[in-house]
């Protein structure tokens, strides 16, 4: 029952922080719909609601947001010279990275943020033995330990502190 109240919440701030200004008719409309959000989903969503109290998470989510941001204009930079350069080098393959993230959600934003990030594609999860299937525009190193330290390291030391 917890995790569904907490979905609430949160579905409910983020209801009122997309359609500002807040008026009766979006408040009830967010009512509505975050409730019908945390009643269907919540079970599933929100496993370790206990975690959503501890202010230090949001802080590092906030620290991990301009890092995220710099690492994709870096490889949009990166993806639009290979683009126009006239011998398009490029050496694309699938390498395998290892993580120590264990939670779902973890393991999720990792992923998705390695997606974001152009040039690099998340493919498959091994979440049992850690590790992730990467499609790299530009493979620098086949070796799981260095690929690793390329793709996910910058990501991964500040997603463990918010998830793990």
């Amino acid at each position: 029952m917890k995790s569904k109240i907490v979905l609430f919440i949160v579905g409910l701030l983020v209801w009122l922080l997309l359609s500002w200004p807040a008026d009766t008719q979006h408040l009830l409309v967010g009512i509505v719909i975050a409730g019908f959000v945390a009643f269907m989903t919540g079970d599933m969503f929100v496993q370790r609601p206990h975690l959503f109290t501890q202010i230090r998470r949001y802080l590092w989510l906030l620290y991990y947001l301009p890092i995220f941001l710099w690492e994709c204009i870096k490889a949009n930079l990166d993806v639009a010279y290979r683009v126009i350069h006239p011998a398009m080098p490029i050496n694309p393959g699938i390498v395998k990275v290892k993580t120590t993230l264990k939670s779902e959600t973890g393991l999720t934003f990792l992923a998705n943020s390695i997606t974001l990030t152009p040039g690099t594609l998340t493919v498959d999860i091994d979440q049992e033995r850690g590790f992730l299937y990467v499609h790299w525009i530009d493979v620098k190193d086949k070796d799981v330990e260095k690929a690793t330290e390329i793709v996910v390291e910058r990501f991964e030391r500040i997603l463990k502190r918010i998830f793990e």
